[in-house]
């Protein structure tokens, strides 16, 4: 369910986080659908469960999930603005742009670029 990449810089919880956010915004964790527990979670990747219950509670803070006493952490029935596909691919778009501008391609270069990167992917 969850990649998590613990030499890539990004901490593990923000990692949790952030894929958590993205699965509900693209509708593969739908409202109602429960979590693994932080234990379950915890073991299947080797992090500690501390690091599992900070992402669970900051995605309870922040209404993305809902916690219910004595069952798993469920995705909340309302998906915000906040959490919709595009609105949160803003921020890594600005990053690509900036990083082209930065290394000198012009930006009818970054569609090519783009369309290149998916093609190897498939």
């Amino acid at each position: 369910m969850f990649i998590l990449n613990s030499g890539s810089g990004v901490p593990i919880y923000r990692q949790l986080v952030d894929q958590v956010k993205r699965m509900v915004a693209g509708g593969q964790l739908a409202p109602g659908d429960n979590l693994p527990s932080v234990r379950e979670l915890a073991g299947t990747h080797a992090v500690n469960p501390m690091t599992v219950s900070k992402a669970y509670n900051q995605l309870e803070a922040e209404g993305v999930l809902v916690r219910r006493r004595g069952k798993p952490m469920q995705v909340a029935n309302q998906v915000t603005e906040a959490e919709t596909p595009r609105v949160m691919l803003e921020p890594y778009l600005a990053s690509v742009v900036q990083s082209a501008e930065q290394l000198g391609l012009n930006k009818d270069e970054l569609p090519d670029l783009m369309r290149e990167y998916l093609d190897k992917e498939k």
